[in-house]
């Protein structure tokens, strides 16, 4: 926990216009860890989500005993911080990495904190309870929490933990936004999670709220009576006479009178008139999010659920296969070591959690096929053959971005080719993409550029035309391996082993470890109702960024009690020469145990586009010197692009509308702005050209037209792409936005609750345990540092026992 007195950092120019340009008109819990620099001891949206998800997880793991290994005890986490690494040790046994969990619930954190940034969200009172939208937001929130489960069934985890942030973060303003906490309730609303059931004793456009208060703290404004209200916030809408306002110093409306507010954002005065709220807020906050998460585990099941948090140790396994005919040997060697796999790892922690499979050949490439289950794949997989074609080049590229789209975060893609990219054009795309997702590419590829003869060619083709391969390879951390086909059974060995023998002039080296590291990216907003780190994909040139790291599997290198690895500071460097770009120290944020560290990326490295690579630096519990790279290089964008839709799924037959931002920081640019769907939904813009000059930013607007025939819980991935005049040799920035199709069903209604409701008493017996326990928040611990927390440490409560 950081101290008072910390001083709020400087901003610079340009996070002062992007302040201006972001800044919220609804308010909320703090987003994220960054927020405490303004309200120390406060409870965030990332504490109350990351806390949640871990109750959940430790819950499910003592209802599923791990296959082979003695089932969890819960004494065994009694009177103990709660983290991810511990939990994922016990379950899948010592050093069991618990990478790709942290970093699905980041992805679900940073979507919840995204909230109140994003121009599409931010100011919408539906999505945070305000200005008396209750109804309203109770049914914006079923819709999220709708979206997450169809969007989880089409196998796109990634948009059902963007919704599944967007639900969370609605569901926890209701505790702090309305006086649901000051009516003297103990336990969450029990209706809120189930549209079937009314919400009741609501106040009405007529009914006086809140009397004036001229001082910061407002413990005694709302009037003496018992109906349900929340606070207005800005001009939209206007707040009526005797409405009671959101507060705060940002919030407009609370100079009018009644002046002050109700909001519990924080234990700050200046931000939350109800401050004095703010935890018995955040405990209801945190019951409600552990109920809706197990709201999604029994539509979802176990085996769904554990996919949707990426409870699991192992990763996915991607294949993208050349299919013309000269591809025989190529693809028997892709059967051989998929079979490999499958066996060696079937009913272990490392069986891959998703199998993607993608074959191309010229004109055509795909479909796709996904699918969990091994015996599935390998049947997929060993009905394909080299047929046809023979001549290069090929569709490879697209084939490629296919797989990206359904492949998990945080996965290996390997692609298996004898012939160049006819689609060289998606390089920059596909290259973006790997990054966004944060997958490595592998390209195995039995066809020598130095070589002469080959398969047939339409044309004499240019020794360079590898060269998108080993721009993709790069960018996403991976490689491109050249081999002959006699050779190519020993090369394909490097999809299942750590080590390879490739038998070129090449060195390849790879270590297996526990002591890894997730980052990302984020804007400083201390300024607002919200301070909080605005999340990136990337940095972009001129913009005041900093970089976030969560240090995953120190639990492995530390004794118990003994002292914890610390890394000091980052190295960056220029990719692909390597040379040192500079060092900047890391910052601990929260408690040594969670490994949140954060550093300011220097000015010269974000006054120029390009990539780069993050290198950790420090020493272990006995003072031995430590290194982690990162698995993929980084790259500043030359400038920032957001784009956005609708909060909602998209209908078949409708047109949905879709808002694009693109601002400067680093000088004038003059942009050429392309877009795409994927599938091929007419997509029109009206902004097709742009210039921009420093500090300056333009909006636009898009048209995705669904046709009737668009299948229901299917995903489309839009793409914005700004170029920089065409003979510029500055990289083009993309933004990519997933959306969901959903046939409108108005009887498919989330399950009633699992406990009885009595209308009068308003009690209710629910049918699941609550734990919860102490450290400061985030993906790898609960809270710490605050009375009710440190109070229970880890408890059970059988909430089944008793009514609410």
């Amino acid at each position: 926990m950081l101290p008072a007195d910390v001083p709020l950092r400087h901003l610079g120019p340009s996070v002062l216009l992007l302040l201006q340009l972001l800044l919220p008109s609804a308010s909320a819990f703090f987003p994220n860890i960054w927020s405490l620099l303004a309200a120390p001891g406060s409870i965030t949206h990332q504490d109350l989500t990351e806390e949640a998800a871990l109750n959940v997880t430790l819950h499910l793991f003592l209802e599923q005993p791990p296959p082979g290994r003695p089932p969890l005890r819960l004494e065994d986490f009694l009177g103990r911080t709660l983290l991810a690494d511990d939990l994922f040790a016990a379950y899948f046994g010592p050093g069991s990495p618990s990478r790709r969990f942290r970093a699905a619930l980041g992805e679900v954190s940073r979507a919840n904190a995204a909230q109140d940034f994003l121009p599409t969200s931010k100011n919408d009172p539906d999505l945070h309870f305000d200005a008396e939208r209750l109804g309203q937001g109770r049914t914006r929130l079923v819709e999220a929490l709708r979206e997450t489960v169809a969007a989880a069934k089409a196998l796109d985890y990634t948009l059902a933990r963007q919704r599944l942030g967007a639900a969370l973060h609605a569901l926890q303003d209701f505790y702090s936004h309305s006086n649901w906490v000051e009516l003297g309730r103990q336990q969450p609303h029990p209706h809120l999670l189930w549209p079937r059931q009314e919400l009741r004793s609501l106040a009405q456009a007529g009914d006086p709220t809140c009397s004036d208060c001229e001082e910061l703290s407002c413990p005694g404004n709302l009037l003496g009576f018992t109906l349900l209200t929340s606070g207005y916030f800005g001009t939209r809408p206007s707040k009526p006479p005797g409405k009671c306002s959101h507060g705060g110093h940002f919030d407009q409306s609370s100079s009018q009178p009644p002046r002050g507010g109700i909001n519990k954002d924080s234990t700050s005065p200046g931000f939350s008139p109800h401050h004095m709220l703010h935890l018995q807020a955040a405990k209801l906050a945190l019951l409600a999010s552990i109920q809706a998460f197990n709201l999604l585990r029994s539509r979802l099941g176990d085996r769904g659920f554990s996919r949707l948090l990426d409870i699991t140790p192992a990763s996915s396994l991607s294949f993208v296969l050349d299919t013309t005919g000269s591809m025989g040997e190529e693809i028997n060697a892709a059967k051989i070591q998929a079979r490999h796999i499958v066996e060696q790892r079937r009913g272990t922690p490392m069986e891959p959690t998703q199998y993607v499979l993608v074959p191309f050949h010229d004109p055509g490439f795909g479909p796709v096929f996904t699918t969990s289950d091994p015996d599935s794949f390998w049947q997929q997989l060993n009905e394909m053959h080299a047929l046809g074609g023979g001549d290069e080049p090929e569709m490879c590229l697209s084939a490629l971005e296919l797989a990206l789209l359904h492949t998990p975060p945080l996965s290996d893609i390997f692609v298996f080719t004898d012939a160049s990219p006819k689609d060289a054009f998606l390089t920059n795309r596909v290259e973006s993409l790997t990054q966004e997702r944060r997958c490595r590419v592998t390209f195995l590829v039995t066809e020598d550029p130095s070589r002469a003869q080959g398969r047939a060619r339409r044309e004499v083709l240019s020794p360079l035309r590898f060269e998108p391969y080993e721009a993709v390879a790069l960018a996403s951390g991976g490689e491109v391996i050249f081999t002959e086909d006699q050779y190519i059974r020993d090369v394909a060995a490097i999809v299942g082993d750590s080590i390879a023998d490739l038998g070129t002039p090449r060195v390849r080296v790879q270590a297996q470890t526990s002591l890894d590291f997730l980052f990302h990216f984020g804007i400083p907003m201390e300024d607002g109702p919200h301070p909080g780190l605005y999340p990136l994909t990337q940095p972009v040139a001129g913009l005041q960024t900093q970089l976030l790291v969560e240090v995953t599997g120190l639990g492995s290198r530390g004794g118990p009690g003994g002292p914890l690895p610390h890394f000091s500071h980052v190295v960056l460097r220029g990719v692909p020469q390597g040379a040192e770009l500079g060092q900047v120290p890391l910052e601990p944020r929260g408690p040594p145990e969670r490994g949140l560290l954060a550093a300011s990326l220097p000015p010269t490295l974000l006054s120029t586009s390009g990539p780069f690579s993050l290198e950790l630096v420090g020493q272990d519990g006995v003072g031995r010197g430590l290194h982690r790279a990162a698995p993929q290089p980084c790259a500043v964008v030359p400038v920032l692009l957001e784009l956005s839709g609708p909060p909602g799924f998209l209908a078949p037959g409708t047109t949905a509308p879709l808002s694009l931002r693109i601002a400067s920081f680093s000088g004038p640019q003059d942009l050429h702005l392309r877009t795409s769907a994927k599938p091929s939904f007419a997509l029109t813009s009206n902004l097709s050209r742009v210039h921009l000059e420093q500090n300056e930013s333009a909006w636009g607007r898009l048209w995705l037209e669904v046709p009737d025939t668009a299948a229901s819980d299917s995903v489309v991935m839009v793409t914005v792409t700004a170029k920089n005049g065409e003979a510029s040799t500055m990289p083009p920035t993309h933004a990519f936005l997933r959306l969901l199709v959903q046939a409108p069903a108005p009887q498919d209604q989330l399950p009633a609750p699992a406990y009885s409701t009595d209308p009068v008493l308003n009690t209710s017996r629910p049918a699941f345990h609550f734990f919860t326990s102490v450290t400061q928040g985030g993906a790898g611990g609960g809270l710490v540092g605050n009375p009710w927390w440190t109070t229970f440490g880890v408890m059970l409560l059988l909430l089944g026992l008793g009514p609410w």
